[in-house]
């Protein structure tokens, strides 16, 4: 079945940097567009704000507004892996990351955390 497995969160300080590395398995990886959301406190699972997304060929990079210039979404076909460098971060960034394929119907990692704070 398809798995979405999320790493690399934490608490950072404010403009310090994270790696968020989501694994996936149960799907043909180089098929498929892979997306970065996350879920700010007290946003509901429907308020999820899409952060970043990349086409099957790595190619046609998107970003929220919000994160331009500071985060840079990319995927590693050797291991099944897709990647959010998160730079410069803001108190604004904390939220519940979640990694999802968004053509493939409810994939969505469990999430996991980044806390932006002194």
């Amino acid at each position: 079945q398809v798995q979405l497995v999320e790493s690399g969160g934490g608490l950072v300080q404010p403009g310090g940097s994270l790696r968020l590395s989501c694994e996936a398995s149960g799907f043909i990886f180089d098929l498929y567009a892979m997306a970065w959301y996350r879920q700010s406190p007290g946003k509901r699972r429907a308020e999820r704000e899409l952060v970043a997304t990349v086409r099957s060929s790595g190619a046609d990079l998107v970003y929220a507004d919000s994160v331009k210039g500071r985060f840079t979404i990319s995927r590693d076909s050797a291991k099944n892996t897709v990647y959010l460098q998160m730079n410069n971060l803001k108190p604004e960034d904390t939220a519940v990351y979640f990694c999802r394929a968004p053509d493939i119907f409810n994939a969505w990692g469990k999430g996991i955390q980044v806390t932006v704070s002194s």
